[in-house]
C-alpha cells in the first residue's frame, strides 16, 4: 500500500469519527453518523485481521477467478 492510500484511510477515519460524534450530538443527519459508524467498523475489522475488509468478509474474488 502506498503512502497516498494510507493518507486517504487516515482522512476517512477522522471524518468517520467526526460524523459519528456529530450525529450523537444531533448536529448532522443520522445518515452520516451511520456511514461513519460503518466505516469505523470496517477499519476495526481490517486492523484486527490484518487483511483488507473485502478479503476479511469474503467478498473479494480469488485472483484466478474468471469473470463471466
Amino acid at each position: 500500500m502506498n503512502e497516498h492510500q494510507e493518507a486517504m484511510k487516515n482522512v476517512l477515519d477522522i471524518l468517520a469519527i467526526f460524523s459519528t460524534i456529530g450525529t450523537f450530538l444531533e448536529v448532522i443527519s443520522p445518515v452520516f453518523g451511520l456511514i461513519g459508524a460503518i466505516v469505523g467498523v470496517m477499519r476495526i475489522v481490517e486492523m484486527a485481521t490484518g487483511k483488507a475488509f473485502a478479503e476479511a468478509v469474503g467478498w473479494k474474488k480469488a485472483d484466478d477467478a474468471v469473470d463471466k
